[in-house]
Parts: structure tokens; sequence; C-alpha cells
């Protein structure tokens, strides 16, 4: 019923991902700033923990692979492996193309790509797409597709501005971390109070040296003022701005100064620029050391914060690009043998000492060849002759009941024996 006591026909049931946009979280805060990407951007903490992040996944080596049954076999000659090791379109590289991908997701909570594909279904360039143009719908068939608002040059695949649709099958969708595993939300949107008093402190900080670094005060007249505003101007004329501060005043018709504004240090303004540095850190879980805080930070425990990074806040983007990949960019058939790896062993080494020490171990118990430890070290291979696939133990290490059988031989046999192994 209407509010009129009417009967009223049954609203149909509505697309839940129909024009879905996430804009309403962005905007005013309880600091009083208001907070969109753009604006959370310019703050050092923001830009600093997304440029780590970004830079760090970019900057990974990543490769495509065929599961084997003894492992796995990289595919160099695979055309996904050109596209995401070394240039997915002819207008960027794959360093610049994961970067964009990651910030993306780091600022919108999404990442887009579109998928250019042959004839055959095989991918032949990849390009991103703004996350803040791009809406996800579902149609009558329950089916997923993308509307791209063009309105800038930004993908030369468009050849007119306005609204694009583009196939479920077209879109490489990255979502972050949602509610409905189909749509990230923004990390900025939901933590825009804290950094929304980031900017508050930041701008408290800029007006404070604006003014000459020197609170607020109140001129006081022994009489009556005809026209205070004039008086007011004409000080702050003088006396306002990093430029004039310390200058003399002169006060004239017995007018005096009285300063009313609290000392930055007494309102702990260092300390609350420092913790808001810090809860923007906390929020995309970098390591304080990371960001140039280094109070808590020592030569015993630097080591241990950096590869905590890796394995609880690299990791996971890794995984969830690497998946995303592996959905979307191969053929139905590849999907169950061939996969896409970033390789993160290199942050994961220790310094030069440890590596050298578990490479002697390895080797000396028969698990790691000469060419299975330069391969981690970046050098070239060794070919069979130079004994580079071969795996060694120490001689020493034999089975307890084989203890002393050497010296059971006869003095012949144990000639012949010698011989042999040396030969070997």
């Amino acid at each position: 019923l209407d509010l009129l006591g009417r009967k009223r026909a049954r609203d149909k049931p509505r697309n839940s991902y129909e024009g879905q946009d996430f804009s309403y979280l962005f905007g005013r805060t309880t600091s009083g700033e208001n907070v969109d990407e753009f604006k959370a951007m310019q703050t050092t903490a923001v830009y600093a923990c997304v440029r780590i992040l970004a830079e760090a996944v970019a900057s990974l080596p990543i490769h495509v692979y065929e599961r084997t049954a003894t492992g796995k076999e990289k595919k160099v000659e695979h055309p996904l492996y050109f596209l995401l090791h070394d240039e997915p379109n002819p207008e960027m590289s794959s360093f610049v193309f994961r970067e964009t991908l990651m910030t993306h997701l780091l600022i919108w909570g999404n990442a887009y790509v579109q998928i250019i594909r042959d004839r055959s279904g095989q991918v032949i360039s990849l390009y991103p797409l703004l996350p803040d143009k791009m809406s996800v719908h579902r149609d009558e068939s329950g089916k997923l597709y993308y509307k791209y608002k063009r309105q800038s040059e930004e993908n030369p695949n468009f050849k007119e501005k306005g609204d694009a649709i583009l196939r479920a099958e077209d879109v490489l969708h990255v979502p972050g971390l949602g509610f409905d595993g189909l749509i990230g939300y923004s990390p900025i949107a939901l933590a825009k109070n804290a950094i929304g008093m980031t900017l508050a402190t930041e701008n408290y900080g800029a007006s404070f040296f604006k003014n000459g670094a020197n609170p607020g005060g109140v001129l006081e007249h022994p009489g009556i003022l005809k026209d205070p505003k004039r008086v007011r101007d004409s000080w702050n004329a003088v006396y306002n701005g990093v430029t004039n501060a310390h200058k003399v005043a002169v006060l004239e018709e017995g007018m005096k100064y009285t300063q009313v504004g609290i000392p930055p240090e007494e309102a702990q303004f260092l300390q609350t620029r420092k913790f808001q540095i810090n809860e923007i850190a906390r929020l995309y879980r970098i390591p304080p050391h990371m960001v140039g805080d280094l109070e808590k930070s020592s030569f015993s425990n630097i080591e241990q914060q950096s590869l905590e990074f890796v394995k609880y806040t690299l990791d996971p983007w890794v995984v969830r690009l690497e998946q995303a990949f592996k959905r979307s960019l191969f053929l139905p058939e590849e999907k169950k043998t061939y996969f896409v790896k970033f390789n993160v062993d290199g942050l994961l080494r220790g310094d030069y000492q440890s590596r050298m020490n578990g490479y002697a171990i390895g080797r000396q118990n028969g698990w790691l060849s000469t060419n299975d430890i330069r391969e981690l070290e970046d050098l070239n291979l060794l070919s069979d002759e130079e004994g580079g696939n071969l795996y060694l133990i120490n001689g020493n290490m034999t089975k307890l009941k084989d203890a002393g059988g050497f010296m059971k031989q006869a003095p012949l046999e144990q000639e012949t024996q010698y011989e042999e192994d040396m030969d070997a």
C-alpha cells in the first residue's frame, strides 16, 4: 500500500550491481577535511605506502609456468610470457603496467584491465582502465558485464567518448577486500577519518608557519575603535607570515597585544603527526621503518621486519594478482596446467653470509646442485660437462649397517674400489 492506502504494484527485483558506485564513501570527515583519492595521495604517508607496495610488486620477476610430472617448467615461448614479463601493450612496460594496477588497487580497491584477443582467443595486449570510470553490472541472465565511461584519451581502443560496454571475458578484474567477492572497497574511503586527521594536522602546521610560527592573539585598545577591521588588517599586513616573524611591533594609542593561542607543543602537534603516519602505515600493513620511522627499529630486528613485510604484506597481494591473471588470461584448456608466478625469493633471502651458509648445507647434503644455487643468485648456468647439475653428498656419511664394510674387503679389492671411486 502507498501513503493513501491504495494498492501498489509489486516492485521488480532491482539489479544489485547496476550502476554500483562507492563515491558516497568519500567526502567530509569528522576532522572537517574532505577526502578523496587524489587528495589522499597528497599526504606523504599515503603516497609513501602506495609507492612502496606498487613498486615492490612491479619489480618482482614474473614468469609463466606449466606443471609437469616432476614439478614445473618455465614457458618462455607462451604468448602471455612476453606480455606479462616485458610489454603488455606497445605503450608501457611490464613494470609500469603492474605498478599502475597496484596503485588502482591501493587507492580505489579495484583494478581493471581491457583484454585484447585475436580470433583464436589468445591475448595479444593488455590495457589498464581507470577504476573511477568503471561500473559493474549484471544482465537479465545473471552474467556480469562492465560499463566504462571514457572521457579522455587514456585508452586507444575506444574510438568514441561515452559509455563502452565490455564483456566479462574481455576484462581482467582484480578486486581488493570487499563484502561480496566481486567488488573491492577503497582503503582510502574506509579509512577516510584517519586520513582526514592527517590532512588536518598538515593544514594546521602549514597555517602555523604561514602566520609567522606564532599563535593568534588579541589587540586590546583602551578606548573605542571606530574601524577595528582596518586595525586588524594593517596588523596582519605587517606582522603576519613567516617572512614577517620576529619584527618589532609598534603599538599606538595605548594598544596592547595579548597572545591567546595554544603553543604547538602543548597541543602535542608533533606527536599527533607522528601517530597519524603510523596509523596510515597500519592501514597498508607497512613496517614503520619503511616510511621513515626508525624509533623502534634496530640492526637486530629490521631484517626480520623486512621479511615479515614480504610474507604478510606483499605475498597476499601477489597471490591475488597471480590468481586473477590465471582466471582471466588463460584459455579454458590451459588453466589445467599453466599458471603465472611472481618470484619473491630474492626478497626473502638473508644477508650474503647467511645465504652462503645455506647454500653450503644444501650442496653438501645433496639437495642443491651448482646450477640450483647459480639460478637463485641470478648467475649463468653451467653445462653438464662442467658438473652444473650434479647432486653430491659427503663421503663420510653412510648407513650404520655398512660402517666398516670397506675395511673387510681384501687389499686388492680395496685398491680396485679406490681407483673406481677416483674415476667416478
